[in-house]
């Protein structure tokens, strides 16, 4: 599956460390696993459901965001050299795992996209936190998954969880004003 996962989301090659690119993968496919997802299923996934009739797919929008990313690093490394302490590579695994939970908390029923049970207890903040802990990702890529959204609001977050955190608001606020 990994291989059709890269397929979809090619920006997964962009991790360098390849241990870490491999448990990137095996978060992924866990969560479609316990999600019922196959790779057919994420290319018509909206990635939200808090905005009706989304046409980004699940993918495009990891993707999208991730090479957001990847491109205000550049930006920033080039005018501001090592200044900030940015580490590309939990910057683009962070990218890629942050919204890995909603394929806990969505679902489909007869072709239309809801909330699942675990939407009532649990955002994909938490869901995608935890199934980093069982692939032993980094702390400070979980950092990216577990603030960079309002739950993250009153935590400080750490340079490449800020570039996350506004380049997904980029595309989220964009789908929002295109509705």
């Amino acid at each position: 599956m990994s291989t059709e996962l890269i397929d979809i989301i090619p920006e997964f090659l962009a991790i360098q460390d390849k241990s870490l690119r491999t448990r990137i993968l095996a978060v992924w496919e866990e969560a479609m696993d316990r999600g019922g997802w196959t790779v057919e299923d994420l290319q018509k996934l909206p990635y939200t459901l808090l905005i009706e009739d989304v046409d980004i797919t699940f993918p495009e929008h990891v993707s999208v965001v991730c090479r957001l990313c990847i491109a205000i690093e550049d930006v920033l490394r080039e005018a501001y050299g090592d200044r900030y302490p940015i580490d590309r590579d939990t910057l683009i695994a962070g990218a890629l795992i942050a919204d890995v939970g909603k394929l806990l908390e969505f679902r489909q029923v007869g072709g239309e996209y809801q909330w699942s049970s675990t939407y009532q207890y649990l955002r994909h903040p938490f869901t995608g936190v935890g199934l980093c802990f069982k692939h032993d990702i980094p702390e400070a890529v979980m950092h990216i998954a577990a603030t960079h959204s309002w739950e993250g609001e009153k935590f400080k977050r750490q340079p490449e969880s800020i570039i996350f955190h506004h380049a997904d608001f980029i595309d989220f606020d964009l789908t929002k004003w295109g509705k």
